[in-house]
């Protein structure tokens, strides 16, 4: 038995995505289970040619043995869900939470605008609303919906995870956004609404920390942000062109801001999420003939003294970097490392 989390440790959009579905695919995970705050977070899955742009269903789902669940701590649109079951057609092996929060037409009007659209540079996709009411007791559940599409995914997931740790069965946790968005530890009040570190991805599915094995932090090799807030090393958009570096947000479509990379957010994050090995994503970008290399030792010097310098500064191995956007463009160290 394992539990793997997987956290991104900048402001979302490092790539967690394609972690979690390599590793689901390498490590034959059994269980796949969402967690964070909702469909305010898009993940992205390039995978046998195809792109899935998902902002509920896990991106372990490409390994096609693995039970998928969303736990209870993570914000449904009903809709959302069910276009993405669809696109993914995942329908007889997901479990939604009973207990998950339902974001309603008037949680999205009211994120759309006012000073959390014009300050903050949400979403607008109910998140926050929704949360507020949660707080408040009057927010509708999974279980209160009369949607016979919905009720017959439900279940509980807690309960799924024990049973699948008691038969020795391999589980990730994938956490949504990243580091720097928590409402906790992140740029308040430029965050998003709840923490997204990997204690509170464990209380979202419902698991203790003692099932942990190991916390994987995810980092882009530059930062990006989408909205509002301060970005340390931010750069101009023309030099981030002159790189090569133009990114669009998968749920917004907003043109991501682009920053150096920060190692005084990433030490932060190795330290508030308990990090036990880091994956660098990107690195193709910064390092253009780094691209589709399946070998450390083929990696340009200066990608490898990149890598080097994290593992110096942040005391944690380096065993994932990702230097394409296919999920199988992966190097991974983990046996010569750990």
């Amino acid at each position: 038995m394992s539990v793997t989390i997987v956290t991104g440790g900048q402001f979302g959009d490092e790539a967690k995505g394609k972690v979690t579905a390599y590793l689901s695919l390498r490590d034959e995970v059994d269980m796949v289970a969402r967690a964070g705050v909702g469909p305010n977070a898009g993940h992205t899955v390039q995978y046998r040619g195809k792109r899935y742009p998902l902002r509920l269903i896990p991106c372990g789902f490409v390994q096609e043995r693995a039970q998928l669940l969303i736990g209870a701590g993570v914000l449904i649109n009903p809709e959302v869900l069910l276009r993405e079951i669809e696109i993914t057609g995942v329908e007889n092996r997901i479990k939604i939470d009973e207990r998950c929060g339902i974001i309603e037409r008037r949680h999205i009007e009211e994120d759309s605008k006012g000073f959390l659209k014009k300050e903050i540079g949400t979403t607008g996709s109910g998140c926050g609303p929704a949360n507020a009411e949660r707080v408040y007791r009057r927010l509708k559940l999974a279980k209160d919906l009369e949607d016979k599409r919905i009720s017959r995914l439900l279940g509980d997931v807690p309960l799924i995870l024990r049973e699948g740790i008691e038969k020795g069965k391999e589980i990730m946790v994938e956490g949504s956004q990243g580091f720097g968005l928590s409402l906790l530890y992140g740029t308040y009040p430029y965050v998003t609404s709840k923490d997204t570190t990997a204690s509170t991805f464990l209380a979202d599915v419902g698991l203790g920390p003692k099932f942990v094995e190991e916390v994987i932090v995810v980092f882009k090799s530059y930062v990006s942000r989408v909205g509002e807030g301060p970005l340390k090393n931010e750069i101009p958009p023309e030099r981030a062109e002159e790189m090569g570096i133009v990114e669009y947000g998968t749920v917004t479509g907003r043109r991501r801001r682009i920053g150096l990379f920060d190692f005084e957010l990433a030490e932060r994050a190795v330290l508030i999420n308990g990090a036990t090995q880091i994956a660098i994503t990107n690195v193709d970008k910064l390092f253009p003939d780094a691209a589709g290399k399946d070998d450390y030792d083929r990696l340009p010097r200066e990608a490898k003294r990149f890598i080097e310098d994290l593992e110096d500064r942040l005391k944690v191995p380096v065993t994932l970097i990702s230097n394409g956007p296919d999920v199988e463009q992966m190097i991974d160290l983990r046996r010569e490392k750990l």
